[in-house]
């Protein structure tokens, strides 16, 4: 009888281990599909039409003030304090939920000078005024209408669920990332961390083109590259160009240097770190029988380290000053560097990458994730948010084109049309819930409730 009742202790045991077990998933998966179904309906309800309008009315940058105005009435009827014409156009809205971090989250909101051609039903007819007085057609060419879209939705959650974390929540709506002067370093400069408070961590994410529309991605090193816009300026002596002895010619001059510079990557940087030098354009002369007096040649160089970045623009300024010497121009008017801009790298924290990555491993499942590497090199103004105070962050990646998109250009043999292109598009539905749930998620991780 001991016998037999000892094994229907153990029998019992080992039924109430088993349900434990599955109990604790069980209820995991439950929050899990309750979380992705009310961003789904969220979408349906609305998020689907808000996308749709700001597609359709893009803005340029600096420039964005209808769709500032319509970011801040989205923001304060969710009741979040909200802060307008920053930078020109830009948003902050906080949210206060007891004692915690101070977490950012940042969406950029302006559109290209681009004509649309993607066929899409809601496509853009928007000509606008730049900053500058020009006129240009308006697209949201870069996928910046999913990422100011998500921001509503992920504060919508956030706002509704304020059982779920604490913390103060701080969203932003930049302006001009696509213009020559940062508009995150024009947000910075209007002192937003003295006003706000520095935030504890910052978040930010941007739709792939390139990615499957609706996975995640979030790299534990550089999320993008810095970039550096700079011009090359060769002086030369006039001349006719029937006598090219009485002068020294600055387009020869600036051909040499124009080669030359392409030794750096090949014979300078190590062949496993990343790094790109082009010259994009090359100005010189005004008549072809007239040896000119300047030529002057503008680059965009990329790097994935502060390291590789000094070496880069160092080893450009050597080339450039000694054929300068080797061609017989004169001490006082050797070729030089004039700096365009450029942003830094934007550079993952990776250990809180590695938080984000399990949090939504854990719940949003294995299957949201994709593994990805980065095939250019395109730069973000981000971290200028980030580097000073240096505050970890993490810039990751959402998926934005369908598996019949991509396999209907394979098909063609053709490439998938990239950033920036007329006939970008995205497909919002996946890539606006998974914008959402990967903020939520990030956001809960990071400001657990206490």
């Amino acid at each position: 009888m001991k016998i037999m009742a000892h094994r229907m202790n153990l029998a019992l045991r080992m039924l109430f281990m088993s349900l434990c077990f599955w109990a604790v998933p069980s209820f995991a998966v439950a929050a899990e599909d309750a979380l992705k179904q009310e961003v789904t309906a969220l979408y349906d309800q609305s998020l689907d039409q808000l996308f749709k309008h700001f597609h359709a009315n893009p803005e340029l940058s600096f420039v964005e003030v209808k769709t500032a105005a319509r970011m801040a009435e989205e923001l304060s009827a969710l009741g979040y304090e909200v802060h307008t014409g920053i930078a020109k156009t830009g948003v902050v809205a906080l949210l206060r939920n007891g004692a915690g971090p101070l977490v950012m989250m940042r969406a950029d909101m302006d559109a290209l000078p681009v004509k649309e051609r993607s066929g899409l039903p809601y496509a853009s007819q928007v000509i606008q005024e730049n900053l500058e007085g020009q006129h240009f057609p308006v697209m949201h060419a870069c996928g910046h209408d999913v990422h100011i879209t998500s921001l509503i939705g992920t504060a919508r959650i956030m706002a509704a669920h304020k059982e779920t974390w604490s913390g103060t929540l701080m969203l932003i709506a930049q302006p001009a990332e696509e213009w020559k002067d940062s508009g995150a370093a024009a947000m910075r400069a209007a002192g937003i961390w003295e006003r706000f408070g520095t935030p504890d961590f910052a978040l930010g994410f941007h739709v792939a083109a390139d990615i499957e529309a609706g996975k995640l991605f979030a790299s534990r090193g550089a999320a993008y590259s810095a970039v550096d816009s700079l011009d090359i300026v060769v002086p030369g002596i006039g001349a006719h160009g029937a006598s090219p002895h009485r002068g020294r010619d600055p387009i020869v001059i600036g051909a040499q240097i124009v080669m030359a510079l392409q030794t750096i990557v090949a014979r300078e940087v190590s062949p496993r770190e990343p790094a790109v030098v082009t010259v994009g354009v090359f100005r010189a002369g005004n008549k072809r029988n007239v040896i000119g007096e300047e030529a002057r040649l503008e680059l965009t160089v990329r790097s994935d380290s502060g390291q590789t970045r000094t070496q880069l623009l160092a080893a450009i300024e050597r080339i450039a000053v000694n054929i300068g010497r080797a061609g017989g121009l004169p001490e006082s008017q050797l070729p030089y560097l004039e700096l365009k801009g450029g942003v830094p790298v934007t550079e993952n924290n990776a250990d809180l990458a590695s938080q984000v990555l399990k949090a939504w491993s854990d719940e949003l499942g294995e299957d949201i994730l994709v593994a990805y590497e980065r095939e250019g090199m395109g730069g973000e103004d981000f971290p200028f948010f980030t580097q000073e105070p240096v505050i970890p962050s993490v810039y990751f990646s959402v998926g934005g084109t369908s598996q019949a998109r991509f396999a209907a250009f394979e098909a063609k043999g053709q490439s998938l049309p990239s950033h920036h292109s007329p006939l970008f598009q995205i497909e919002p539905r996946p890539a606006v819930i998974s914008g959402v749930l990967g903020t939520v998620v990030a956001l809960r991780s990071l400001m657990q409730n206490r």
